[in-house]
């Protein structure tokens, strides 16, 4: 069994074959955009399955099927929510929402073996493009699920006060001022969570726009947050996203 995974954050894509070859699946490469895949594709035979995240660094997914003769079935690996993929769901072998846990690539691994004597996944790659340009069929993540110990918690992102990177770990932090680690990276969430919500003050913080309790002026033309719970560093609105956290707070 050959599997191809196209992710282009690297540490994703790492943790993400980790996790194929601890189900005794070899994992034949990596590729991190869709320029990379489609001269991979055009030097390769197509693999029996690939893991696909749709947004890339350099274009969204749909572009490498429109630029290589590709057949096999497809996992979709993806930060949208369920409801946004439900047109193509049927179509494909199913999809991983980020961040993706064992027991669901295993399930979603087990679909593609049950689904293997079929010569192609018939996907309406046309489907998803519609979807990912049309921002009024787009729809965000609306809750996160962390691990607490043996226990899994759902948070909904309305109880959620900021998301920050902190000691190479990307944390939720809760209006109950409890934070929670997460597999992921802002990166990732920026492109997940509904930019009407929240907003990427600067490269290590994302705030809900319910959660600002004050504003002020501070050096070099930022600005200062002042977040009704938070408080375990400065929250400071990096200077060159100024105009556009001022635009996004109307």
């Amino acid at each position: 069994m050959r599997v191809v995974i196209i992710e282009d954050e690297k540490p994703a894509a790492r943790r993400l074959r980790r996790m194929v070859e601890k189900l005794g699946i070899d994992v034949e490469c990596l590729l991190h955009g869709v320029e990379e895949a489609v001269d991979w594709f055009h030097r390769h035979p197509s693999p029996d399955l690939i893991l696909l995240d749709i947004q890339l660094s350099d274009g969204l997914s749909f572009e490498i099927f429109e630029s290589a003769e590709i057949s096999c079935p497809v996992i979709f690996t993806t930060a949208y929510d369920e409801y946004a993929l439900r047109a193509f769901k049927l179509n494909s072998i199913d999809y991983l929402l980020k961040p993706i846990d064992d027991e669901e690539l295993a399930g979603a691994i087990a679909k593609y073996r049950e689904r293997i004597s079929f010569s192609q996944a018939g996907i309406d790659f046309e489907a998803i493009r519609n979807m990912l340009v049309n921002p009024l069929e787009r729809s965000y993540k609306k809750r996160f699920t962390v691990k607490l110990g043996q226990r899994l918690k759902m948070i909904p992102v309305e109880e959620i006060e900021c998301f920050y990177s902190e000691n190479k770990g990307t944390y939720l932090y809760t209006a109950e001022s409890r934070n929670y680690l997460l597999d992921t990276t802002l990166d990732a969430l920026e492109t997940a969570l509904c930019p009407d919500t929240f907003f990427r003050i600067n490269r290590k913080c994302i705030v809900h726009i319910k959660a600002i309790r004050d504003i002020i002026a501070y050096t070099n033309a930022r600005l200062q947050i002042y977040l009704y719970n938070f408080d375990d560093f400065q929250v400071i609105v990096s200077r060159d996203r100024v105009k556009n956290f001022k635009e996004w707070l109307g």
